[in-house]
């Protein structure tokens, strides 16, 4: 073997990662109903203990990632030499790291759930409830998860650049900061932790998506939406993104996340031509100014006296969702990002990341309330009947030329998906090599990449529905939630140090 050219595989945390994931496989497959029975109620009880915590902690995590931003910190540069992409390539790659295709999913029919069980104790099915929909999809995609991935992701920067450890592992990270001597048990628990809560996140993303697509497609060449079809589809999205993955960074996911956006931005900008525009743009500014005279009640709201679970149904979801994906976008945000200044990472994550997904998310869900409003469509009655992806369908066929949008939204959906398992499989990728490398082994990627679309087609043979995969995401969430604390630690501590070192 080669020390210089050759990668150094960690055997034991890809063998233990592969035990563990076909460990729930085999558990879903076995008992899929008693699987579905204590996922609901771990999912119930979870948010309810840790919600306000969840809640409280996100906020302040905002306040300080916006002190950073502004302080003499913010003038520090990541490593040497300058970034290798240009600044848009750089946030389309942030934005295809940070979000799922699901998205395509929430855009249109997300509003609808919070119309029909809205929070701040807003009466269901009300002027206002409409009037605040939309803000409220702005809260849970806007600027508090985007400012956790910056606060993870500058953390693993300080480690990496300021500090020059040599490797992006969360294990390593947490060493540092703790300052405790690398204990090889220990890192490979973390490490294992990482990698299959990573798998947990990403369940909802892919498997909502091929549910969307499936049922999508079903429609409109009148074929049977079974497990079939899913798997076919899903196995095109693997088939995609692993090819890109082999290809390398540069050439693979550098041109995959700016196809995937501009698609995005296209697809949203014909929407916004071929509807009402007047009121598409009158709802998005409303909406913004809602989210903004509203975001601290809306960041904290809790219920005490028990009537709504929003809260939990919604809010503290959403930012355990987020969550999950931290570890991984951190050490992502930190490979793409060496030349830039910590200033620069946190704008670009959430300035970049809230114009990206208010513009999209405020096109498509105004344009589907003005659908609702007009009468054209009860969208609301889908999210009642369990089938919100055929609502998506029939959203997309009240457009001019409704059946070819349908058919371009499904395709910009699957390559939306490929682009974020690119970004994800890369990460793990990273985490599973020895040593750390500007381009973890091919075949270690591809490898990963197979491997990442297996729990999603569990979850789709046993039919799993949203609640189920929400529980994934909360279980999941757990133990990144405790490494995101000690994250914000570590940079407390290190700022301190290096204002007392004058640096």
């Amino acid at each position: 073997m080669q020390k210089n050219n050759q990668k150094t595989y960690d055997l034991f945390l890809i063998v233990t990662s592969i035990l563990a994931v076909f460990m729930v496989i085999v558990i879903l497959l076995i008992n899929p109903s008693k699987a579905l029975e204590v996922a609901n109620f771990l999912f119930s009880k979870l948010t309810h203990m840790f919600g306000s915590f969840v809640q409280l902690f996100e906020f302040i995590c905002v306040v300080f990632i916006f002190y950073l931003a502004f302080s003499k910190i913010g003038n520090i540069k990541l490593g040497d030499g300058i970034n290798p992409y240009s600044n848009t390539a750089w946030i389309f790659m942030f934005i295809c790291a940070g979000l799922g295709s699901a998205t395509m999913y929430w855009a249109f029919m997300e509003w609808a759930y919070y119309y029909l069980a809205p929070g701040l104790n807003i009466t269901p099915k009300s002027t206002e409830a409409l009037r605040s929909a939309t803000s409220f999809v702005y809260l849970h995609w806007g600027i508090t998860p985007w400012a956790v991935y910056a606060l993870s992701s500058i953390a693993m920067c300080f480690h990496f650049y300021i500090f020059k450890n040599k490797n992006l592992k969360i294990s390593s990270l947490i060493a540092n900061i703790l300052h405790i001597n690398q204990n090889i048990v220990l890192d490979k628990i973390i490490d294992v932790v990482f990698l299959f809560s990573t798998f947990g996140g990403l369940v909802l993303t892919t498997t909502l998506s091929i549910i969307t697509i499936s049922a999508g497609l079903s429609g409109i060449f009148d074929i049977n939406d079974g497990f079939y079809l899913k798997f076919i589809l899903l196995a095109i999205v693997t088939a995609v993104f692993t090819f890109s993955s082999f290809v390398g960074l540069s050439s693979g996911m550098a041109k995959l996340a700016k196809i995937s956006c501009i698609l995005c931005f296209v697809f949203a900008i014909l929407v916004f031509i071929l509807g009402d525009s007047v009121f598409i743009l009158n709802n998005i500014i409303n909406s913004i100014g809602v989210f903004f005279s509203n975001y601290v009640s809306m960041s904290l709201y809790n219920d005490i006296a028990g009537v709504s679970s929003f809260n939990s149904d919604w809010t503290v979801f959403y930012w355990l969702y987020w969550i999950t994906y931290t570890p991984a976008v951190s050490i992502f945000v930190t490979k793409i990002s060496k030349g830039r200044t910590i200033r620069q990472v946190i704008f670009g994550l959430i300035v970049g990341g809230c114009i990206g997904t208010w513009f999209f998310f405020g096109v498509l869900s105004s344009y589907a309330i003005d659908i609702f409003q007009s009468g054209i469509l009860d969208v609301p009655n889908f999210i009642s009947s369990n089938a919100g992806e055929a609502g998506v369908v029939a959203l997309i066929k009240t457009l001019p030329f409704g059946t070819i949008f349908a058919l371009f939204y499904f395709l910009l959906m699957m390559v939306f998906l490929a682009s974020h398992m690119d970004a994800t499989a890369f990460t793990i990728s990273c985490v599973s090599t020895k040593i750390d490398s500007e381009n973890p082994s091919k075949y270690l990627k591809v490898f990963w990449c197979i491997m990442l679309g297996l729990i999603p087609l569990a979850m789709l043979y046993i039919n799993a529905d949203l609640n189920t995969l929400k529980v994934a995401v909360v279980l999941s969430a757990a133990p990144f939630l405790v490494i995101l604390a000690i994250s914000f630690y570590g940079l407390i501590k290190w700022i301190k140090r290096m204002d007392n070192e004058n640096y």
